[in-house]
């Protein structure tokens, strides 16, 4: 997959209907997607695939993650939103 689509797919899967998740993600496809190690896409894309309330509570360190893999990205996207609260 070119990383183009790949972008633009993750993109469209980060619009969750959960307003609270949609601005948590939202903004970290934007400003941090491409500049992801392919590990980390992957992580990323396998987090996609989970329910919203479970990956609200994951990134918002509410609940444990139910997969360890998870954990970086998870992180990556805690350490980009709390730089946009500074």
């Amino acid at each position: 997959m070119t990383e183009d689509k790949e972008y633009s797919r993750m993109r469209w899967a980060s619009r969750r209907g959960l307003l609270e998740l949609d601005l948590l993600l939202e903004p970290f496809m934007e400003a941090c997607f491409r500049a992801l190690e392919p590990q980390l896409r992957d992580d990323y894309q396998q987090l996609m695939g989970h329910e919203d309330q479970d990956i609200l509570n994951w990134i918002m360190g509410r609940e444990a993650l139910a997969d360890e893999t998870l954990t970086a990205i998870t992180e990556q996207i805690r350490v980009h939103n709390r730089s946009k609260l500074r």
